[in-house]
């Protein structure tokens, strides 16, 4: 039996955190080996999440403080579930012990310090690190994350956004100007905290907008559409709120760089479409394109590391509009982070999470 890696979460008590126990405790090939908690220190992890209770190692493991020493001598990968800003305090010292990194938050996903610090209003903790990171994008970067000593995985909607839109953009088939993306999420995507907009009382039979016009995730967003488009890229983003514990549908409008005025000839454009999905992703593990007659649903990605991708043409318009569907918590964040993982120490990539 092959020896399994060592891994550790750092701050595993967030929804990210707790799909990342999850997904670890029935990894074949790794050893959930350190969780930290400074509010549940001293706590096994059957304690704190009881749906675990099962498994025997989850009896045995406890959360302790976040500790470096402690975490680079106890585990090989370490995972930051932290809150921007803090990740970085536990990622320069972690990689200067030897230990591989894969940063849930935003700390590590811009190449600007200046746009970092537009987006995040404070200055970044670690800038000089910004060059060495990689974007943890699997299905675009899956090469760059091989050898990465520090992944910074994406953000939730910037996933739901890029993923359909880079083979477009790459294969001039859209204008990257004028592109507008409309996206709805669940609750959990606000992190476990205690504020009033996320009290069930506030959200449930409520549907809102917020973060207008200028959203935090629009800086990776239009960061890797515009390394896509050799240009700046401006999109216009609104994401909303909507009352479901977790998922995100996103629905993007483009204009064809291809006019269309009829049926034959958006039949044309919607071959060369279908023709750049399928030599992006029809070999991808996690990325299902639909066929004509279905729509994304988040019903049918919940708990999965799957995001689906549709599109249609619209001859009335001359619009074309792509919609897709992925779970916020897993495609999105912890998900995507393992099968980064999976790349980094050259497991099969679909390892624990099928």
């Amino acid at each position: 039996m092959d020896k399994k890696v060592k891994v550790g979460i750092v701050g595993a008590s967030g929804y990210s955190g707790e799909e990342l126990v999850r997904l670890l405790l029935s990894h074949p090939h790794v050893e959930l080996a350190a969780v930290t908690s400074r509010q549940y220190a001293g706590q096994s992890l059957a304690q704190v999440f009881p749906k675990f209770g099962h498994h025997p190692q989850a009896r045995n493991i406890r959360f302790t403080e976040p500790n470096v020493s402690l975490l680079a001598k106890n585990a090989q990968v370490i995972f930051l579930a932290l809150p921007h800003g803090v990740s970085a305090e536990f990622a320069v010292p972690l990689l200067q012990q030897g230990c591989q990194i894969i940063d849930l938050s935003a700390d590590f996903r811009l190449k600007s310090a200046a746009v970092y610090k537009e987006f995040y209003a404070h200055d970044h903790p670690a800038p000089d690190l910004l060059a060495t990171s990689v974007y943890g994008l699997p299905e675009v970067y899956r090469s760059a994350i091989k050898n990465a000593l520090l992944v910074a995985s994406p953000g939730c909607y910037p996933t739901s956004i890029l993923l359909p839109t880079l083979p477009l953009l790459r294969a001039g088939l859209i204008k990257p100007a004028g592109i507008i993306a409309d996206s709805l999420s669940g609750v959990s995507g606000a992190g476990r905290k205690v504020e009033q907009d996320y009290l069930f009382v506030e959200c449930n039979e409520s549907v809102r907008p917020y973060s207008v016009p200028k959203h935090r995730h629009l800086s990776e967003i239009e960061q890797e559409l515009s390394l896509a488009a050799g240009a700046p890229v401006i999109i216009q983003f609104t994401p909303h709120l909507i009352p479901v514990n977790r998922g995100i549908l996103s629905t993007l409008y483009f204009t064809p760089a291809i006019h269309f005025a009829n049926a034959t000839e958006a039949a044309a454009l919607n071959d060369k479409i279908t023709a750049c999905y399928q030599a992006a992703y029809a070999n991808e593990p996690f990325v299902r394109l639909l066929d004509a007659k279905t729509l994304p649903d988040t019903k049918n990605v919940i708990g999965t590391n799957v995001i689906e991708i549709a599109w249609r043409l619209d001859t009335r318009t001359g619009r074309l509009i792509v919609m897709s569907a992925e779970d916020n918590i897993v495609k999105g964040a912890s998900g995507q982070a393992v099968q980064s993982m999976n790349i980094m120490c050259g497991f099969p990539e679909t390892a624990g999470l099928i």
